[in-house]
């Protein structure tokens, strides 16, 4: 297992919240960080206390990846999609 200190955010999920995540990371057809982050959850739901770099590696993601999404999963709850409103905003020609 892993070594060190216990991660800080270690989210719980709910079983439709996982029931959710094995239907996005098996799917061929969908937004391909929808399925790293649902790969993510699912590795997280089964070894709660696995250190954030075990984490990234197995996922193939970068380790400050892992710890926006523990904390964000433990503070506000489940979800795999961007938050709404980040980004440019639409611009119109007159």
């Amino acid at each position: 297992m892993s070594r060190g200190p216990k991660p800080v955010y270690q989210p719980r999920f709910t079983e439709e919240e996982v029931a959710e995540a094995r239907i996005v990371a098996s799917r061929h057809r969908e937004a391909h960080v929808r399925v790293q982050r649902a790969k993510m959850l699912l590795l997280l739901n089964a070894n709660p206390e696995m250190s954030t770099p075990e984490v990234a590696r197995t996922v193939g993601v970068h380790e400050q990846t892992v710890r926006k999404w523990r904390r964000r999963w433990f503070k506000e709850g489940f979800s795999l999609d961007d938050r709404k409103g980040r980004g440019r905003k639409p611009t119109f020609s007159p």
